[in-house]
């Protein structure tokens, strides 16, 4: 299926991804007459979207398929379509009621099985700001009021390394047998499948739907791809269905045991984001496009902890190191 080296250079944390926004929704008669809502009632809301957030942990087959549907631009020629799937395994790695952590690994490969990091997602309740994309590889926290963001999960969505991608604000409903979550449009960074081969736009502005199904479940995009300059145009719209199907025909052991023996590196190099943003309403990457070469050093520093290479410590320092080098905030 795939070679290494070759699939790391092609993955692309946006694959899975995913994710973002505030959910519009009409009024109740409840609402609109400022009548109150029982106790009761938010604490069986808040139950529901908690486990619909949960019931995304698993082990699916998943399929990406992304299809360009209408150009605004003169001369524009759609693009084909882009299928492909895999093999990932979803995992808890935090839960503290109204924060949520779930981690993605792929195990690709071909008679060799190997495990691949891939994106992360974090779930938030009643966030007081959401760090949100800002065009060229940058980033920024959204203050939310409090009244903005009551009854509703921010979504932020981590790279491979862990380095933030996008995020959003938006309620979870649950309606006529349906649990989603459907935000307003945000934007986000290029895919790796475009950021690679192309270079006629630099942001997508999309909108996403996480949506949970008997067989698990579905991330569906309406993506705008946007050219950025004096005033953001749309070159073209996109339409993306990855669906998450569960799968334990493979074997799940490989996620599992790279994720064992890698995990307490990666929460570190997780503190280390977590700081960068907690100390700097905004910064950056030093690199433009597909931040390949500070990526792949944080992945490699992983498989040399898995492997026993280098020790613990060590590559932690490293890695620390790494993200100083790429990372800026003025």
């Amino acid at each position: 299926m795939f070679q290494k080296a070759g699939f790391f250079r092609l993955i692309s944390i946006a694959t899975g991804l995913i994710l973002a926004g505030c959910a519009t929704t009409t009024p109740t008669v409840s609402q609109t007459t400022n009548a109150p809502v029982s106790e009761t009632t938010i604490a069986e809301k808040y139950a529901k979207d908690r486990a619909a957030i949960l019931s995304m942990a698993g082990n699916y087959r998943v399929t990406f398929d992304f299809i360009e549907t209408v150009s605004f631009v003169e001369g524009y020629e759609l693009k084909d379509r882009k299928l492909s799937g895999g093999d990932e395994i979803v995992r808890v790695i935090e839960d503290t009621g109204d924060f949520i952590s779930l981690q993605h690994i792929l195990v690709v490969g071909g008679d060799k099985k190997f495990p691949v990091k891939h994106w992360r997602q974090d779930w938030r309740y009643e966030p007081a700001s959401v760090l949100v994309f800002t065009g060229n590889n940058s980033w920024k926290k959204r203050p939310v009021s409090a009244g903005a963001s009551k009854g509703k999960w921010s979504q932020v969505v981590y790279q491979v390394d862990d380095a933030p991608r996008y995020g959003a604000l938006g309620e979870w409903e649950h309606e006529n047998g349906v649990s989603a979550w459907t935000p307003p449009s945000e934007w986000r960074p290029l895919p790796r499948r475009d950021a690679t081969t192309r270079d006629d736009y630099q942001a997508v502005d999309a909108v996403n739907r996480h949506a949970i199904i008997p067989e698990g479940w579905v991330h569906e995009q309406d993506n705008s791809k946007l050219v950025l300059g004096d005033k953001p145009q749309v070159l073209v719209r996109e339409v993306a269905v990855n669906t998450y199907k569960k799968f334990d025909d493979f074997d799940i052991s490989i996620g599992d045991d790279y994720w064992a023996a890698t995990e307490d590196f990666w929460k570190a190099v997780r503190g280390k984001w977590a700081s960068v943003e907690a100390t700097h309403v905004a910064f950056g990457l030093t690199i433009q496009g597909e931040p390949e070469e500070l990526y792949m050093q944080i992945l490699e520093l992983a498989d040399a902890v898995k492997n026993q290479e280098m020790a613990l410590a060590d590559a932690i320092l490293e890695a620390s190191d790494v993200i100083d080098e790429y990372v800026i905030t003025k």
